[in-house]
C-alpha cells in the first residue's frame, strides 16, 4: 500500500502524453515510486522565495519531474515534466500561484 496519494496536474498529464514511449515510461514508473518514497535520491529540493510549498525535482537523463510533498496530508502534486535545457524553472513561481489559487 502507498503512503503517500498522488495527483498528477492535468498540465503534467498532457505534457507526460507527449514524450516519446521509452521515456513515458520511465516517467511513469519514477512517478508511481514516488507515492512510497516521495525523496528519492535522486531528487532535489528547489530553492524558492516563498517557504511552502517545498518543491523538488526528480532528474531523469535530461528530463525533470518538478513536484511537491504534503507531509500534513500525506500527498505528492507532480506539477510539470519538462526537458532540460531549455527549461530553466523560471515559471515555476507562476505556476504554483495558478495551482495555488
Amino acid at each position: 500500500m502507498s503512503r503517500y496519494i498522488l495527483y498528477v496536474t492535468p498540465a503534467a498529464w498532457r505534457e507526460i502524453k507527449t514524450l516519446p514511449g521509452n521515456m513515458r515510461q520511465r516517467v511513469s514508473h519514477a512517478i508511481d515510486a514516488l507515492a512510497n518514497n516521495p525523496y528519492p535520491a535522486q531528487s532535489k529540493q528547489l530553492s524558492l522565495p516563498e517557504p511552502e510549498p517545498k518543491v523538488y525535482r526528480l532528474r531523469l537523463d535530461r528530463w525533470r519531474i518538478v513536484y511537491t510533498v504534503s507531509e500534513r496530508e500525506a500527498t505528492v502534486d507532480v506539477l510539470a515534466v519538462r526537458k532540460r535545457p531549455p527549461y530553466d524553472y523560471t515559471g515555476l513561481v507562476d505556476l504554483l500561484t495558478e495551482l495555488l489559487k
